[in-house]
């Protein structure tokens, strides 16, 4: 248990059996009575965004992940496959948890995918990621504000 002094951005807790990424927080002091921390959640799960206020002082669960490199291996269906790069164990994930991912990820790429106990609950996905453009409309004379064309 930790107390509401910890809470930052990215910090996962548990508040009444949900895992809840918190988005943003601001501390607010009260003129005749204590502190407040209003916070800003985004279920991992289900993908909803909750607001909640902690008095200060209060305890919180604070949950860890577990991050494992696994390699994305093909989409089937409404689950995508990974396979663990130590166990060459499979796993498939639901769409709610790599759709968003899903356009800057390539086939055999290794991410990590962040698990809370068993279940595959969230992906830490690269900061860069290299891409080919495959197609572009020609740039024109009249489409931009300084009158320079694509050559």
């Amino acid at each position: 248990m930790a107390s509401t002094a910890d809470i930052r951005n990215g910090l996962i807790i548990n508040l009444n059996g949900d895992l809840l990424r918190i988005i943003e927080f601001q501390h607010v002091k009260m003129a005749r009575g204590g502190a407040r921390i209003r916070t800003k959640f985004k279920n991992i799960r289900t993908g909803q965004v909750v607001d909640n206020t902690f008095r200060s002082g209060e305890k919180i669960d604070v949950v860890r992940l577990e991050a494992v490199e696994m390699q994305y291996l093909y989409h089937d269906g409404n689950h995508y496959i990974f396979m663990n790069t130590e166990t060459y164990e499979q796993v498939p994930l639901d769409d709610e948890i790599f759709k968003e991912a899903s356009q800057y990820v390539k086939e055999n790429e290794v991410i990590k995918v962040l698990f809370f106990g068993s279940e595959a609950v969230d992906i830490d996905i690269p900061s860069h990621v290299n891409l080919v453009i495959a197609d572009a409309e020609p740039g024109m004379k009249g489409d931009t504000v300084t009158g320079a064309s694509k050559a």
